[in-house]
């Protein structure tokens, strides 16, 4: 795969997340000749740090909320190419405030497309989440908003500029990902809290985050949106794989499915699996042709040729070794 980042000013936003630092690790290692990356996020702890980890004069901090315009367009003078991470991603804390979710995930994506569009950005690629398809929860509904608001500003920007989309599944040990929290119950001998034991999700890496955002991010044009193929687990094997690699045997609760979830995630839907392209790891479509002009909403359609949507549950689904094998890629196994 090749990259388009030496001599570059590179912004991630939300930086000090688990996708930023994931990919600041990732640049690092491969000797990305980079000229300059901002970090760019609220969070002056996790700054603090992320600096502590790092002796490179080339990463920059900066104190900032994309909820606030200015803020972000200081941030972006003579950025290159954006990487906009940053986003309410618990689903309760969406569910408890909506409006939140709204500043921060539609209003925030607003202004770094805004200020891209008003600096020299040649390209930015937004993170989205499968709870943005056909969704049921507050979080879900705002990235969905999200997607929709990049599509509709793709159609009046610079030419020399284009925006992206990757959306993908549970991120193995991101923020609010349910295998911490599993692990910390075995450790303390509680029983493991299971919503539904034939609930599936979607399983992917924080390296496989950041290979769909390369892949975006190197071939990518204007609206692309970009899905990656992912295999999926129940919530049952997963449990019953970390049990056995702690050599526990922890007892299940069954708590029941929770308020804004779902049994199975959706990464394509109906709709959008009959006019995506398939690239062999991934997914894309794009919505920025005739279609979306107005008379394709009220006066003019395309019979489509449905297709199942691509879901949790149809994907390949992964076993107990399957399982194990992918969470000790993701180095969250690390000690019994």
């Amino acid at each position: 795969m090749t990259f388009k980042l030496k001599n570059k000013t590179i912004l991630i936003t939300g930086g000090t997340g688990s996708f930023g630092s994931t990919f600041l690790k990732f640049l690092l290692k491969n000797n990305i000749n980079f000229k300059e990356l901002r970090i760019f996020s609220r969070d002056e702890k996790k700054q603090f740090d992320l600096r502590s980890d790092y002796d490179d004069k080339r990463i920059k901090f900066f104190i900032g909320d994309v909820r606030e315009y200015n803020s972000v367009l200081h941030v972006m003078e003579n950025v290159d190419f954006v990487f906009h991470a940053a986003a309410l991603k618990q689903v309760p804390s969406c569910e408890f405030f909506p409006l939140e979710a709204i500043k921060t995930n539609i209003m925030g994506t607003e202004n770094v497309l805004t200020a891209a569009n008003n600096t020299k950005v040649k390209k930015v690629i937004c993170l989205s989440t499968d709870k943005a398809v056909e969704p049921v929860n507050s979080m879900g509904m705002s990235k969905a908003l999200m997607e929709k608001v990049i599509i509709a500003k793709s159609k009046n920007i610079r030419k020399d500029l284009s925006f992206c989309i990757t959306r993908y599944g549970n991120v193995i040990g991101s923020r609010g990902s349910v295998i911490p929290t599993f692990i910390n119950q075995i450790k303390l001998n509680k029983k493991l809290t299971v919503t539904d034991e034939n609930m599936t999700r979607f399983m992917m890496t924080l390296d496989d985050a950041v290979e769909l955002v390369l892949y975006a991010f190197n071939y990518g044009k204007n609206a692309d949106i970009f899905i990656k193929k992912s295999p999926a687990t129940s919530i049952k094997t997963l449990a019953f794989t970390l049990n056995k690699f702690y050599k526990k045997k922890n007892i299940f609760k069954l708590i029941g499915t929770r308020v804004g979830e779902k049994k199975h995630e959706t990464l394509l839907s109906t709709e959008e699996k009959s006019v995506a392209h398939d690239l062999g790891k991934f997914f894309k479509i794009n919505y920025l042709d005739k279609r979306i002009e107005f008379k394709n909403f009220f006066s003019k359609g395309k019979k489509l040729n449905e297709k199942n949507a691509y879901t949790s549950k149809n994907t390949n689904q992964l076993d107990e070794l399957q399982t194990l094998k992918l969470l000790k890629k993701s180095k969250i196994l690390k000690d019994k």
